[in-house]
C-alpha cells in the first residue's frame, strides 16, 4: 500500500515491511507499520511518502520485497520489523544480507546498545542493515524490532528526565547516509530526533 504525508510531492520514499507469520494471515493486527508511521509522523519536517508490505517470515517472500521496494519502487529507506530472532522461522537478517551490496554493522551494534538498556536478551537480536544499489538508485534497509516501544527507542534512542539525549538513536546517522547515498535532503523535528551532519553537509535554512 502506498500513502503520501500531507502536501508531500517528492522527497523521501520509505518501505515499511512487518514480517510476521501470524499478522500476515489476520490472527492478530499488526502493530510494527502503524508504530512506524506514527513516528515518522512526528519526526520528520520533511516531505515523505511511504510503501507498506505485510508478509509471512518466508526468505524468498521478504527478499523479493526488499528487491521490489527498491529497485521498482525507487524507495530511499526501508525499514523491517519482525523476524530478527534465533527462531528457526527468523530469517530477516539473511534476506536483507542476501540483497545487499554493502553491509553496515554500525546499526545493529547500536540497536543491541539501545535494546541492551531494558533488557539482557537483546544480545538475542540479530538486526542488521545493508544498502542496496543498481546501476541507477541506492537505498538503506534497516531491521528493526517488531514491539512499538523498541521501534520507538531505537529510533529516537534514550533521554534523561531532563530531555538531555543520553543514548543516541539510530536515526539520528540515516540523513546523513542517505545523503551519500544520493538521496533526498531530510530535515527531522529536533525535538523528536536531531539528525547529525557534518557542517560542510549542512543545508542552509
Amino acid at each position: 500500500m502506498s500513502t503520501t504525508s500531507p502536501g508531500s510531492q517528492q522527497g523521501l520514499k520509505i518501505g515499511l515491511v512487518s514480517i510476521s507469520d501470524r499478522a500476515s494471515s489476520g490472527v492478530y493486527q499488526d502493530q510494527g507499520i502503524p508504530a512506524l508511521q506514527d513516528w515518522f509522523s512526528a519526526a520528520l519536517s520533511s516531505s515523505w511518502q511511504v510503501e507498506t508490505r505485510l508478509i509471512a517470515d518466508e526468505r524468498a517472500l521478504i527478499e523479493q520485497t526488499l528487491i521490489e521496494l527498491v529497485d521498482q519502487h525507487h524507495c530511499h529507506l526501508v525499514l523491517t520489523t519482525g523476524g530478527t530472532g534465533p527462531a528457526r522461522r527468523d530469517v530477516t537478517p539473511e534476506a536483507t544480507l542476501a540483497v545487499a551490496t554493502k553491509e553496515m554493522p554500525g546499526f545493529g551494534e547500536q540497536m543491541r546498545q539501545i535494546s541492551l538498556q531494558f533488557v539482557p536478551t537483546a544480545i538475542l537480536s540479530r538486526q542488521v542493515a545493508v544498502i542496496r544499489e543498481t546501476a541507477d538508485h541506492a537505498a538503506l534497509i534497516l531491521n528493526l524490532p517488531g514491539q512499538p516501544k523498541a521501534i520507538k527507542e531505537t529510533l529516537e534512542g534514550l533521554k534523561d528526565t531532563d530531555g538531555k539525549q543520553k543514548v543516541s538513536g539510530i536515526f539520528a546517522a540515516v540523513p546523513y547516509c542517505i545523503d551519500l547515498i544520493g538521496g533526498p535532503y531530510i530535515e527531522t523535528n529536533e525535538a523528536v530526533c536531531k539528525a547529525f551532519r557534518p557542517k560542510s553537509a549542512i543545508k542552509p535554512a
